[in-house]
Order: C-alpha cells, then structure tokens, then sequence
C-alpha cells in the first residue's frame, strides 16, 4: 500500500513510518519544516510539505494514498481547543477525499477512563469533559464507515514511552520535577495509567491499517495502570529528588486528568489482530534512565 502519514517526525510516527517500510508498504509523510522533512526522509517515507492547516495538501496526499494514518496533534495545552479544531478541520479533509473509496483512514485517539474497572475496546469514547474534543474527532472518523471509507481508532494509553524518546504524560512528571525540585503526583496517588511502548503501538497501527474493518476500535495498552504515585517515585529516584504530593494544578491544564483513576484493558485487540506487546514496560524504560532534555 502507499501510505499519507501525519505527525510522521514525532516520538510515535517515527517508529509507525519504519514499521510500514518494513512490511513493503511505500510512505509518503507530511512535514510542515525542514527540520521535519528530514526526519520523514530518515524514517524512511518521501516527503508531501504542508501543514496540518493545509487542507489542499491534505486532500492530496490522502487522494493519492492507499489510506492515512494521522498522529499528528498540537501539544500546545495553552489552548487545547485550537488544536482540537485543526484536528477537526484536517479529518474532514480526509473524509471528503476518502469518502466512497474503501480506504483506510486510521487515526489516533486516547483510552477511556471509565468509574470503578479498566476500560475496553467496547466503552464508548469520552466526549465531554477537559479533553472531549478529541473524543467528538475520533467519534467522527467511525462515523466514515457509513460513507465507504474504512476508519479505525487506535486509542493510546496516557504514556506512549521509548527511552530517549520520552514518556508521553510521564515526561510532564519528568519535567515538573526538573523544574520544582520535588517528583510529585495528585491525591494519594494510587491513580492508575496504562502504557505501551512506542514500538509495540507502531506495530498495532500497521496493524490496523492492514485488516480492520471500518469502524473499529483498537486499545494500544501494554501495561493495564501504573499508579502516579509509583511513576512519581521512579524519577525522583532517578532524579535524586524527593518525592511528595502536590495540587493538581502544578501540572496546569492536565491536572484534573492527572487526578482520575482511568486503567486500561486490550484483551479484544489481542484477540482480533494477534498483537502482543514485546517491547520493555514504561516503569523499565523510567528505570534505565538518562531522560532526554
């Protein structure tokens, strides 16, 4: 297949490009930089230059693709909600240059947190709250499998990790305890995240792009929940930090989320596409150290 990637230069489209290279599949990333376009190029993807902005180039490179993976998203918290909207916009370009095609159009999402158990495949996706808005997207793309494009959801759990690449919500930890001297963690922490290493998702989204059939939904979870508490324990050791509880609101914007009990489950997407994480834990990569930055 020929593949339009997004988000191709970032800690997981980095190790989604070599994975599909290696499966015969040709990649073409976009990359809004030249500082981008090389990590596409050494990744092993040719380049489409553009912006997630750029609609035209987006509607490009899906119509000359066998289907898109998007990862790419805005890490700008200061406002959540204008990246949420470009997320938006960039999604419906796809659709409409997807649409009838029976092409596949994966895109990623977040776990749920669901009250008192683990989330599964099967609980729907959150789309109020802080952090819905992405939830409202990835509810969008299923919507697509009644228009004839194949469309899939990888939820990712809070901490897609690969030593020296980071840690996803664990390298916010890492970096407020850099900045405040102490490794702290909300409430009592004994709030659970669920992990995956980056190579183990990268291989679920060839995966998917492969075999789902349209509307489904994956859990890219190798670790069910880590507790903050224990995480938080792990840097300061690493660190030679203390380690204490501190107000949600160190951690700005992510705070409430921090807070929330929200273990993760994968038992279906094992079963349905034969994925078995194989790659060291979250907790194994914060062990060995030596944090970029």
């Amino acid at each position: 297949m020929r593949v339009f990637i997004t988000g191709g230069s970032g800690g997981i489209g980095s190790a989604v490009i070599p994975e599909l290279v290696a499966a015969g599949h040709e990649v073409l990333g976009l990359a809004r930089s030249e500082a981008s376009a090389q990590a596409v190029v050494a990744a092993g993807a040719s380049v489409l230059r553009g912006a997630l902005g750029d609609v035209d180039a987006l509607r490009a490179g899906a119509e000359q693709s066998d289907g898109v993976i998007h990862l790419a998203f805005g890490n700008d918290f200061s406002n959540f909600g204008r990246s949420v909207a470009e997320e938006a916009q960039a999604l419906e370009a796809f659709g409409a240059a997807l649409e009838g095609s029976g092409k596949a159009l994966v895109v990623a999402a977040g776990t749920p947190a669901i009250p008192g158990r683990a989330s599964t495949e099967e609980d729907p996706t959150p789309t109020d709250g802080s952090v819905g808005g992405r939830g409202r997207n990835a509810q969008a793309v299923l919507g697509l499998a009644a228009k004839g494009v194949r469309s899939a959801v990888v939820r990712l759990p809070r901490s897609v990790h690969g030593r020296g690449n980071g840690y996803g919500f664990a390298s916010i930890l890492i970096e407020a305890a850099r900045r405040t001297g102490v490794s702290g963690y909300v409430g009592d922490g004994t709030q659970r995240w669920p992990a995956v290493h980056r190579l183990d998702a990268a291989r679920l989204f060839r995966l998917v792009l492969e075999r789902a059939a349209a509307g489904t939904v994956v859990h890219a979870v190798a670790d069910e929940g880590d507790p903050m508490r224990t995480i938080a324990a792990v840097i300061g050791r690493q660190l030679g930090l203390p380690v204490d509880a501190v107000p949600a609101e160190s951690f700005g914007f992510l705070g409430t989320v921090f807070g929330v009990d929200q273990p993760s489950t994968s038992t279906l997407t094992h079963a349905h596409f034969d994925w078995q994480p194989t790659h060291p834990s979250l907790l194994a990569d914060l062990e060995a150290g030596g944090y970029p930055g």
